[in-house]
């Protein structure tokens, strides 16, 4: 019995110090304010490095500062393009791309592609030929007027227009007429601002 005794003793100190032990364990495994914080600066900093290559080399951004493109795309519209959209074939006719302004490449314009390289460009009363024949645009905001032309574009270059057609600065006023397919960005593919507009851009 005395033995007995001793035996049930010996078990309940060895589960006081299991249960110590313990305590010193979950101590031990809070985090200093120290550690959280360089946790936190590191979490930070992949984050920036993962945006900055999704802009570089995936998206651009692009914010909307005139009435050019109306009512496609309209004044302070923000938007992204794809910059993975041209990696294996051009631009097509009624694309709305993101490329770098011919006369000043520090700038970055949006517009809609009218004429492919190698076509004849023209326009009468408004109205777009393309190598002689009229095209249906049934994005045009208002019926647009003038004479431009003809023109013919280069090859790996294109003719840009805004939808807005009598208040676009475009492909009929610049020094530099075409845009060559190394200087366009993205294919514009969706309106994220204002959140009330979100929606894709064709």
């Amino acid at each position: 019995v005395k033995r007995r005794k001793r035996l049930q003793k010996g078990t309940g100190k060895g589960k006081e110090v299991s249960e110590r032990s313990t305590g010193r364990n979950s101590k031990s495994a809070k985090k200093s304010p120290l550690r959280e914080t360089v946790e936190w600066i590191v979490v930070i900093e992949i984050a920036v490095i993962f945006a900055v290559l999704i802009n570089k080399f995936i998206l651009v951004n692009a914010i909307i500062p005139s009435a050019s493109m109306e009512t496609t795309i309209m004044t302070g519209d923000r938007i992204f393009g794809n910059r993975l959209a041209y990696r294996d074939m051009g631009p097509k006719r009624g694309d709305i791309v993101i490329f770098k302004f011919p006369d000043d490449e520090s700038q970055l314009f949006i517009k809609r592609v009218i004429g492919l390289p190698g076509e004849t460009v023209e326009l009468k009363d408004g109205v777009v030929y393309i190598d002689g024949r009229a095209i249906d645009e049934p994005y045009i905001k208002d019926t647009p007027t003038g004479d431009y032309g003809p023109v013919t574009v280069p090859g790996d270059s294109y003719f840009m227009l805004g939808d807005n057609r009598d208040h676009s600065a475009d492909s009929r006023f610049w020094t530099n007429t075409f845009v060559h397919r190394d200087k366009i960005l993205g294919k514009a593919f969706v309106r994220y601002f204002p959140f009330d507009a979100i929606s894709l851009i064709e």
